[in-house]
C-alpha cells in the first residue's frame, strides 16, 4: 500500500474519547514491549510516528493514527505490564473491552505475539477473547530477525499450536529489517476491503 499520509489523531484515555467516523480500524495488540509502535511506524515508514520506548507500559491510551484519510492504525495498552497498580491494570482493560464491544465500530485487529517468547499464557487468554467476541485478526510474530534460522519454524509452529489458529494467517515480521511488512500490508488490505469508506471518503 503506498502510503499517502500519516498522522497522529487522537489519544483516548476514557470511552467518552473513542472515535466513531465511519472509518475502519486496524487495532494492534500485544504484551507490553512486544513492538506494537515499532511495527506501526515500519508500516508507514516513519521512524517516530509512535513514540517507541524500551520501558514496558508506556502507551497508557487509545492512540488514533489515521492513514491516508481513509482508515485507522490504532494502538492500544499492551497487556502483562505488572509494574503498575492493580487499580490501573483494570482500568485499562476495562478501557480495552469497552473498545472490543462497540457495535457501530468495524474493527479489526492485528494480534503481535514475541516470536522469541513465544506464545505466553496472556496471548492465548488475549486471542480466546477476541475470538469470543469475534473480532477478525491476524497474528504477527514480532522480533523474528532474532531468531536462528534453523529455529524459525519449530517457533512459528509453536505459535500457531499455542493459539490454535487454524487457517488463521501468521505473519513473522522484523521491524528492524522490514521482514514481512508486505505481508502485514496484504492482511491489513483484505480486512480494508470488508469496509466501505464514509461518504466523501475516497478509496
Amino acid at each position: 500500500m503506498k502510503i499517502e499520509t500519516a498522522r497522529f489523531v487522537l489519544a483516548a484515555h476514557e470511552q467518552t474519547d473513542f472515535l466513531c467516523d465511519g472509518r475502519p480500524e486496524i487495532a494492534l495488540v500485544g504484551r507490553s514491549n512486544v513492538g506494537k509502535s515499532s511495527l506501526l511506524n515500519r508500516l508507514v515508514g516513519r521512524a517516530r510516528l509512535a513514540r517507541i520506548s524500551s520501558s514496558p507500559g508506556r502507551t497508557r491510551a487509545v492512540n488514533y493514527f489515521l492513514i491516508n484519510e481513509r482508515f485507522y492504525l490504532v494502538d492500544l495498552p499492551g497487556y502483562g505490564f505488572a509494574k503498575v497498580s492493580k487499580r490501573e491494570r483494570e482500568g485499562w482493560a476495562r478501557l480495552m473491552d469497552a473498545y472490543f464491544r462497540r457495535d457501530e465500530a468495524a474493527v479489526s485487529v492485528i494480534q503481535l505475539v514475541d516470536a522469541k517468547v513465544g506464545a505466553t499464557p496472556l496471548d492465548v487468554e488475549a486471542w480466546e477473547y477476541l475470538a469470543a467476541l469475534e473480532v477478525p485478526a491476524t497474528v504477527v510474530a514480532t522480533k523474528i530477525d532474532r531468531l536462528r534460522r534453523g529455529r524459525r519454524k519449530a517457533t512459528l509452529d509453536g505459535i500457531r499450536a499455542e493459539l490454535d489458529l487454524g487457517e488463521t494467517q501468521l505473519v513473522p515480521f522484523s521491524a528492524r529489517t522490514g521482514e514481512g511488512t508486505k505481508d502485514v500490508w496484504r492482511a491489513i488490505g483484505a480486512r480494508l476491503t470488508t469496509h466501505s469508506a464514509p461518504a466523501g471518503q475516497s478509496h
